[in-house]
């Protein structure tokens, strides 16, 4: 960056409310407005990186899809790999994967088992936590294939919905770059 990154609370700003989203009664927040500000996307990238670094990052693991978009600068800013955690059917080689609940169903996640060595230790990157459902399934399954998983970065994490405290329990530490009360 050529110029001093933007704080957090300057990158909050950026972060667009969309009301009543998906349904009555929600408080969208939409990262969109965040991502197409060059210098908002530079700061987020910029602030998830030194806090990968202090972590000890050797590999970043982003998951489908926005993670990727954070995940995959934060790797290439510290010259690192990055694991993409996917939807099922998306890796041309044999894959483990993981079922995991949502609010109405079931989803599935999949990785590539030899992206990551045996004990490596693997940042989480995503742009938002809320129940913890994507996250704590990521993690079971990057530790599946070996990883060391300890922590797990956030551009925005909505507290009331209990998710970073879901992710703690599992043994996994999270930070986020801002939060918003409420749903």
């Amino acid at each position: 960056m050529s110029t001093p990154p933007l704080s957090p609370d300057a990158l909050k700003a950026l972060v667009r409310t969309v009301p009543d989203f998906p349904e009555p009664g929600i408080q969208f927040r939409d990262i969109t407005t965040l991502i197409g500000d060059g210098d908002g996307l530079a700061s987020s990238i910029h602030h998830l990186a030194e806090l990968a670094r202090a972590k000890g990052a050797q590999k970043i693991a982003g998951m489908e899809a926005r993670g990727f978009i954070f995940g995959a600068a934060v790797a290439v800013q510290l010259g690192i790999g990055f694991v993409p955690v996917r939807k099922p059917g998306k890796l041309p080689v044999k894959t483990i994967g993981i079922d995991y609940a949502l609010e109405y169903g079931t989803d599935r996640l999949e990785i590539d088992p030899a992206a990551v060595a045996q004990g490596e230790r693997v940042v989480m990157v995503d742009d938002l936590i809320a129940t913890g459902g994507t996250a704590i399934a990521s993690a079971k399954l990057l530790r599946e294939a070996g990883a060391a998983i300890e922590d797990a970065l956030f551009v925005i994490d909505l507290p009331d919905l209990g998710g970073a405290d879901r992710l703690c329990a599992a043994g996994v530490n999270v930070c986020a770059l801002m939060d918003f009360e409420g749903d």
